[in-house]
């Protein structure tokens, strides 16, 4: 009783603690992934489902030489009798074994619409289409009665399917596969069938080859499309040594008068993508060599893509280098030769390992179809010289049949015959046996007999067995081996054009406004003070530049934006304003600009008098926020940069509100990335909160400078600074009388 108060109830169901039952579970489908759905089989290098339409056909009658039976027919079979699963995902999988630009060597034959190089999912219904096995097939089906396979049944126990393809050709490696499982992928590159063959044969005769010595034989991938493969050798070695690493391909393109024409694409690219990639450059003004793009493929030319060229001074292997940096035009294609061995474990393998694993599936499925024939050749044998025995007494036979109830026995215990024996004999028919000659049994049984010697001496030969495979091999190379379709090319890895360099050269005047709108004019002739603006709003700055060069902006807290020149708007509007292209700190406007090459130098000043000389490289960035550049201080102003010709030679010129001019050598004031700088004029103490600097100028030797006041300007040639020239940091001199209120300085 106490017994039955502790005994736990049983509820028709089994308990276990959630971990547990996760973790078995999810085992379960990881294995199930891995192993019959995403990796293929080493032997013949097929997934389930690409093994099941294969044989589904063949039950199908869908031969090579036959006519071809609507998709939908096929796909129905395979999903009601082998592979329970959907029929989109099953047609998806025949129709691509059926793209001669998807599959090196395909499996299947398609009539209708396959898809395109440009869309390869654009195929038509199965309903529409039509398909049969193509005539490399035989290669995975040729032996498949031969008892080679082992057979098992299908999901619902009714019918038997192959458990694998006995495979002639390492088809692993001659069409390749992609598939992603739990927790590992698999990517092996198609390869061409000659060169396979040949390393097949290498290492039958020599099974101690290296990778390095079967490279000789298998020169890189060989994909579909006759693009380029611009891996190196030494590259490609490795891959191959480890089983993993990428393979670069490159369209192919060639000069048609001026033009520019892409004949072939790296596997798996469209052109509709192509021409998309470089449409959305040339929108974004970043391929300005390019007047036009075409797409004029069609079917006697399935990739004509033409490129327009602006001119023919072009440099077509820049323009195209460009590309193939940023467009896919070139394209990596990772490898990781990861299947399922001949254990039935997923393992990464490198080329040998491929090859010597799968010679040695070969060796096995040919030792079996000797064997199985073997057995074949032994039966008829055994029930010709049972025919025989009945043939010779034929009368005898006749009467045991006639008068015994149970003739087997009979002829059993008369003639020492096996069951097999007296089976057969029962089973022919009267008049066949009527018809019997000796002769002819003998010469078959001496036909058989020549046979069963020479399927013996094979299978008791390793050199014969091996001779036998690598004259199989090279038939089956005869007969369907073609040539190489990707060339393999040294060539050097592309490089994309520099912004700058893209653009054209062009003189621009780039113009801004006091609210911080921008625009570029084309041509150093511009007038900024004669361009309409926004109501309230009026000149700035205007600067010369070119349109392969950066413009930058100096805000009031002496931070530095910069963008290329080429990318600002036309002129002939209103601009955008600079809050859109850059974060400027709360309250900050801008005061100032310049534009010029990296190279070039400006001297960048406060309105306190203090300032430093710096390269333009300095005021550029590709930072939003910007960049500290200037330490204006309290109540301070950044003044226009003034652009510097020879540091040893110029002058610089600082001018302050109540008319006090320094002139002195450039050379005195120093060169820095950022900061406060040294003090170019001296400003009193008692005068810094009414009395600025206005502007600074650099004055080259032989210039002029012209000092603008009001509507007047008054000029100073490079002599007449003498007049001014004192110490750095000093207070100058003072203009003469009605000309102390300076509005600028402008150097010619």
């Amino acid at each position: 009783m106490t017994d039955d108060l502790v005994r736990p109830a049983f509820h028709g169901f089994e308990q276990i603690p959630l971990s547990e039952f996760a973790e078995r579970a999810y085992l379960d489908y990881s294995m199930y992934v891995v192993l019959d759905r995403a990796l293929p089989f080493l032997g013949d290098g097929l997934k389930p489902v690409q093994r099941r339409i294969i044989f589904a056909m063949s039950e199908l009658g869908l031969a090579a030489g036959s006519k071809p039976k609507k998709s939908a027919r096929t796909v129905g079979d395979v999903i009601g009798k082998y592979h329970p699963h959907g029929d989109s995902a099953c047609y998806e999988a025949m129709v691509l074994m059926a793209q001669p630009f998807s599959y090196r060597y395909p499996l299947v034959e398609g009539q209708g619409n396959f898809g395109s190089t440009d869309d390869p999912k654009s195929f038509a219904a199965m309903r529409y289409t039509e398909s049969k096995l193509s005539p490399i097939a035989e290669v995975l089906l040729g032996e498949l009665g031969h008892g080679t396979v082992d057979w098992t049944p299908n999901f619902d126990g009714t019918l038997q399917e192959p458990t694998w393809m006995p495979a002639r050709l390492p088809h692993l490696l001659l069409n390749g596969t992609t598939g992603i499982a739990v927790g590992m992928a698999t990517d092996v590159p198609p390869h061409n069938l000659n060169e396979i063959v040949s390393a097949c044969i290498r290492l039958l005769d020599d099974p101690d080859a290296t990778v390095r010595d079967l490279c000789e034989h298998v020169r890189g991938p060989d994909y579909p499309t006759a693009a380029e493969i611009i891996t190196p050798a030494a590259d490609l070695l490795a891959m191959y040594e480890t089983g993993h690493g990428n393979v670069r391909a490159r369209g192919v393109f060639e000069r048609e008068n001026n033009n520019i024409v892409i004949t072939q694409l790296p596997h798996q690219v469209s052109p509709s993508k192509i021409i998309e990639q470089i449409a959305m450059q040339m929108r974004a003004k970043k391929l300005p060599w390019l007047e036009d793009i075409r797409d004029e493929s069609d079917h006697a030319n399935p990739t004509r893509i033409v490129l327009v060229p602006r001119s023919n001074r072009v440099d077509a292997e820049q323009l195209m280098g460009h590309l193939f940096a940023t467009t896919d035009l070139e394209k990596s294609f990772r490898v990781n030769m990861n299947v399922i061995g001949l254990d039935g474990r997923p393992q990464v393998k490198n080329l040998k390992m491929l090859l010597s694993e799968w010679l040695v599936f070969r060796t096995s499925t040919v030792t079996r179809r000797l064997t199985h024939r073997l057995e074949k050749v032994e039966r008829r044998l055994h029930l010709l010289d049972g025919l025989l025995i009945a043939f010779l007494n034929l009368d005898e036979v006749i009467r045991i049949i006639r008068s015994d109830d149970e003739p087997k026995p009979a002829l059993i215990a008369r003639f020492e015959l096996s069951d097999d024996q007296a089976d057969y004999i029962l089973d022919t028919k009267l008049r066949q046996l009527a018809r019997l000659e000796e002769m002819k049994i003998r010469g078959e049984q001496d036909e058989l007999d020549s046979e069963r010697d020479h399927l013996m001496a094979m299978l008791a030969s390793k050199a014969k067995l091996r001779k036998l495979i690598k004259d199989e091999l090279l038939a089956d190379a005869k007969k369907f081996g073609d040539a190489r379709r990707s060339p393999l090319v040294a060539r050097g890895a592309a490089q994309a054009l520099d912004e700058t360099e893209l653009v054209a050269s062009e003189p621009m005047t780039v113009v801004l406004s006091e609210k911080g709108w921008v625009r570029a004019a084309k041509g150093h002739d511009i007038d900024g003070s004669t361009l309409s603006y926004r109501e309230g709003d009026s000149l700035l700055a205007a600067v010369r530049g070119r349109s392969n060069l950066q413009a930058a902006f100096l805000d009031s807290t002496g931070r530095s934006y910069s963008t290329a020149v080429h990318t600002l708007p036309s002129a002939r509007g209103n601009g955008e304003p600079l809050s859109g292209r850059f974060s400027l700190p709360v309250g900050a406007t801008f005061q100032a600009m310049a534009s010029a090459d990296n190279d070039s130098r400006y001297v960048i000043a406060s309105s306190h008098g203090y300032g430093f000389v710096t390269r333009f490289e300095n005021l550029t960035g590709r930072n939003k926020a910007g960049k500290a550049l200037l330490s204006v201080g309290n109540g301070g102003c950044v003044l226009q940069p003034a652009a510097v010709s020879d540091v040893d030679a110029d002058r610089i010129v600082a001018v302050t509100s109540a008319g006090h001019v320094l002139a002195f050598a450039l050379a005195e004031l120093p060169e820095l990335d950022k900061g406060k700088g040294n003090k170019i004029i001296e400003i009193p103490k008692a005068k810094r909160g009414t009395e600025r600097v206005v502007a600074v100028a650099v004055v080259p030797v032989g210039g002029k400078l012209l000092v603008a006041s009001g509507a007047r300007t008054m000029t100073l040639s490079f002599n007449d600074l003498d007049t001014y020239i004192g110490a750095r940091g000093s207070r100058g001199g003072l203009l003469p009388r009605g000309w102390q209120k300076v509005d600028g300085l402008i150097v010619e």
